[in-house]
């Protein structure tokens, strides 16, 4: 089974990118993000015929976040993150799929540093904690699969010493990355590739993808239950590198059942 992630960074802007990339790659399960568009704008049509159904929680101008599926059946569990019922932003969608609950996440950016936006993000992160604690208890094979708008180690990020005071690299935001991971959560990306600098994102400023100055930001946490079944995985870096892309990349990795 190929499950993948892609922030988008607007559905409609880039659909021809995302049909390019959904025929080429041929995932199972696609975890999206940023879909900047409001519920009744979510291109359905186009998405089921290129063989998908879909769950999402669209929003207008920015946020949205959506699962894929093609031959699986799909079940909604939630499409808020317990915890803050005012908390109107969309930014997770839950669901069970193939008897594996999947967890689609877009957390907060945090930026500026300090400030209420990191603030939330914080909270956003304590609220996060809590579900995932709640899988782990419960002994369910889930995986938490987005843009965590997080980068966990120096590894990570071309020239970390730039990144020192912002919210994408705060050791309060690494500190809670750690932690999931001392829970039993797999950074199936890293576990796959330990020593390699892998990025998920490049911005379009300054020709960062032309000199590879990127952020891995976008993560795929498996369960303990799910631990043994990680067979491969990788980074589709080159979609970046095509007419109108988002500024981040498709994660993907395979698991065995």
């Amino acid at each position: 089974m190929k499950i993948a992630t892609y922030n988008v960074n607007g559905i409609n802007a880039r659909l021809p990118v995302l049909l390019q990339w959904l025929k080429e790659a041929s995932p199972d399960i696609v975890c999206l993000q940023e879909l900047k568009a409001p519920q009744e704008r979510f291109p359905l049509q186009e998405i089921n015929a290129a063989g998908y159904q879909a769950l999402w929680k669209g929003q207008k101008s920015w946020n949205g976040v959506a699962i894929l599926t093609k031959d699986l059946e799909m079940t909604e569990v939630q499409d808020t993150l317990p915890g803050d019922p005012e908390d109107l932003q969309s930014r997770y969608i839950e669901a069970i799929i193939d008897q594996i609950v999947i967890c689609c996440m877009y957390l907060p950016n945090g930026n500026p540093y300090p400030g209420p936006k990191f603030d939330y993000k914080l909270d956003w992160l304590k609220r996060l904690k809590k579900r995932t604690n709640e899988l782990i208890k419960m002994k369910l094979p889930a995986i938490l699969i987005g843009d965590f708008n997080i980068i966990p180690e120096p590894i990570d990020v071309h020239k970390p010493e730039h990144w020192e005071n912002d919210a994408l690299y705060r050791t309060e935001v690494r500190k809670a990355f750690r932690e999931l991971k001392n829970k039993g959560w797999l950074d199936s990306i890293r576990t796959l590739y330990p020593d390699e600098m892998i990025y998920t994102f490049w911005d379009y400023l300054y020709k960062a993808y032309d000199r590879n100055a990127g952020i891995r930001l976008d993560h795929i946490l498996l369960s303990p239950y799910l631990r043994s079944s990680l067979k491969s995985g990788g980074v589709d870096r080159h979609v970046r590198g095509w007419t109108k892309s988002s500024d981040h990349a498709p994660v993907w990795i395979q698991l065995e059942k």
